[in-house]
Parts: structure tokens; C-alpha cells; sequence
């Protein structure tokens, strides 16, 4: 008795799992690519709120010229508890401001003549420890 062979149609099963295997490491990459897209993107967002924030308190300054030596501050430096002054008033808001927009948002204020340097510092990483240099400055004349 003669057996007759018939080509195998369709897939086999090798077929199947190496198709399943470059399919997955595909989509593995696109998800490496969606992660990394995101948090350059959050990274994004906070470098413009931090520059927003510098540019806030310029503002105020210019519209407060005749004082604009009361917003000198250090990083270090708390805000004032009890604001009885304008430049004092905007320090406080401002300082609020960076602590809620900024992880561990913080920030300096170096004025010289008519030319003021604000320094801005944040938590990029959201480590819980802010870097000694600051990751913004704006540099105006007022």
C-alpha cells in the first residue's frame, strides 16, 4: 500500500510563534517610545511653568519699580509670615506659586541696579532632593 503526500497548507505552528515573537517585540518597542514620549513631555510642561513663574514675578517688579529692592531673595530664604508690604505680598504668592506648580519648586530673586536675575529650582526627577544649580534662570532688565 502507497502513500500518497500532500503539501501542508496554512501555517505551522513554527510559523505562528515566530510571527507572535516579532510582533511583541514591536509592540515592545512602541511602548518604550509612548514612556519616554510622556516624560519628556510632563518634562516639557514643567520647564514652561517655571519660566511662566520667572516671567510672573518680572512682571511684578515692573509694576512695583519704586520697591523693586524689597524682592531680593535668597533660595534659602522663607517667605515672609505676615506681608505688610506689596513687594513682600508678591514674594509670598510667588513662593506659593512655585511650591505648587514645581515638585519641590523654589526660588531666587538677585537684584542689581535695574537688571534682575531670578533663579527658579525644581525636583526634575521627583526624587525628593532639588540640584544645587538652578534648572532656570531669566536674566531682565526692569
Amino acid at each position: 500500500m502507497m502513500r500518497s503526500f500532500r503539501p501542508a497548507k496554512g501555517f505551522t505552528l513554527v510559523e505562528v510563534l515566530v510571527t507572535v515573537v516579532i510582533f511583541s517585540v514591536g509592540l515592545l518597542g512602541l511602548a518604550g517610545l509612548q514612556a519616554t514620549g510622556i516624560k519628556l513631555n510632563h518634562s516639557s510642561l514643567i520647564r514652561s511653568q517655571a519660566t511662566l513663574l520667572a516671567y510672573d514675578i518680572v512682571d511684578s517688579m515692573r509694576a512695583n519699580r519704586s520697591n523693586v529692592a524689597n524682592y531680593a531673595l535668597a533660595q534659602s530664604d522663607s517667605k515672609p509670615t505676615s506681608p505688610t508690604t506689596q513687594a513682600q505680598r508678591d514674594i509670598v504668592v510667588w513662593l506659593d506659586n512655585l511650591n505648587s506648580f514645581l515638585p519641590s519648586g523654589d526660588g531666587a530673586v538677585t537684584v542689581n541696579g535695574n537688571r534682575v536675575t531670578v533663579q527658579v529650582w525644581w525636583d526634575e526627577l521627583r526624587s525628593g532632593s532639588v540640584s544645587t544649580t538652578p534648572r532656570l534662570t531669566v536674566v531682565s532688565e526692569i
